[in-house]
């Protein structure tokens, strides 16, 4: 077997040419049923427009941003997706709306399918070589071409629905001019490009952005100056962080680069091979620009438009509740060991998921990154609230079976 090789502008290469010129034929897209949703106010704490655990991410993990660079979504909203798998997402009362989220999950569905149905690519991806996936395996965090890109068009549909909650910055109140504006302003290619991956997915899981944005005369979006350059101070401090640990671990510590890695990313999640074995004199952007970007972002935003025109949502009556993104209220009383990340959405997420389980000294049967299904063995019904509430401490939402 060949050793992995990090290599950005090659794994960059590679992806490009597994892409080919036609990623998502074209298949028809069927309406779901009316789709039911459940949605909860956030709680922001006293004196802010934050809730805690959006305050505690960005003391921690944003400067300097500050909180008045930060905009919140009002509600949480459930819902359980045409696949049948069970989803979280959040809107802004008075702006786009619930369906955004929803929308976004159906279009990424849609060019998930699309994406199995191109035997072009399965056929490039069968062909690739040893080499080929030894600069994959030690370069990407997914690895696999096929994982690859469908986190990359779940990326894309996280970027919209995350953008949404800033609708009311510019004249856009339809869904789809809102996403088309978006993208011929470039913000897809500037969360690749400026944002670093950490916090672009953290923050979305918490529904908030650390952004404001501008519209030119003709409605095309984009970021303000102000919000540039708090996104390239953030993303220079990641990388220097990054290069710290690595530089302690291999040093003062000793550890070999893959053993640093391995610690520190599953550990203290700190670093990744995204900066920690990134050239200090180099700034990351995402392997897919500036080729295959593009044609994932011009297939999503124009899935979305037909997606948003056609689907119906319907909320469910229920009983209003007040709450964190991550309460407990839905996972107290037994051990069951069945439960749903629906924000899971990659392999980092999966390793940080399992770590965080398996530190509670939880047995992990199965952590899946498609139906976003969680099994493990809990000991007794504290074992399993504390657990889960850890999993709800890395950021990410639970819903218990």
């Amino acid at each position: 077997m060949t050793t992995p090789r990090y290599d950005r502008a090659d794994a960059s290469r590679i992806l490009a040419d597994l892409a080919g010129s036609d990623l998502f034929p074209t298949v028809p897209w069927a309406a779901p049923p009316p789709v039911p949703f459940r949605s909860h106010r956030l709680a922001a704490e006293a004196g802010g427009h934050l809730t805690l655990s959006q305050r505690l991410y960005l003391e921690r993990f944003m400067r300097p941003c500050t909180p008045t660079e930060v905009t919140s979504a009002t509600h949480r909203i459930t819902w359980t997706d045409s696949a049948g798998v069970p989803n979280t997402g959040h809107f802004v009362d008075g702006e786009l709306g619930p369906v955004v989220p929803i929308a976004v999950r159906e279009t990424t569905l849609a060019l998930w399918r699309r994406l199995d149905a191109n035997p072009g690519f399965a056929a490039r991806v069968a062909a690739l070589g040893e080499g080929d996936r030894a600069v994959l395996d030690g370069t990407t965090t997914d690895r696999d071409p096929r994982d690859i890109v469908r986190i990359g068009v779940e990326a894309a549909g996280r970027a919209l629905a995350q953008h949404a909650l800033l609708a009311g910055q510019t004249p856009h109140d339809d869904a789809g001019t809102f996403a088309r504006a978006m993208a011929r302003g470039g913000l897809f290619t500037a969360v690749a490009s400026q944002w670093y991956w950490e916090l672009q997915a953290s923050t979305y899981r918490r529904g908030m952005i650390p952004v404001r944005l501008e519209a030119t005369p003709d409605g095309t979006l984009r970021y303000t100056a102000g919000s540039v350059e708090t996104l390239r101070r953030m993303k220079e401090a990641t990388i220097a962080q990054a290069h710290a640990v690595m530089a302690r671990a291999t040093g003062e510590e000793g550890l070999s680069v893959e053993a640093a890695v391995h610690r520190y990313h599953d550990q203290l999640d700190l670093i990744s091979r995204q900066y920690a074995l990134l050239d200090p004199r180099t700034r990351p952007r995402c392997l897919a620009l500036p080729t295959v970007l593009p044609s994932v972002v011009d297939a999503y935003v124009e899935t979305f438009v037909a997606v948003v025109a056609r689907l119906d949502i319907v909320e469910e009556p229920h009983d209003t509740v007040v709450e964190e993104p991550h309460d407990t209220s839905n996972v107290d009383g037994d051990t069951g060991g069945v439960f749903h990340v629906p924000d899971m959405n990659c392999k980092h997420c999966q390793m940080t998921i399992r770590s965080v389980l398996e530190g509670m000294d939880v047995t992990v049967h199965e952590v899946d990154l498609e139906s976003k299904r969680v099994v493990a063995d809990f000991r007794s019904p504290r074992n399993r609230r504390r657990a889960l509430a850890a999993v709800r401490d890395s950021g990410y939402t639970v819903l218990a079976d």
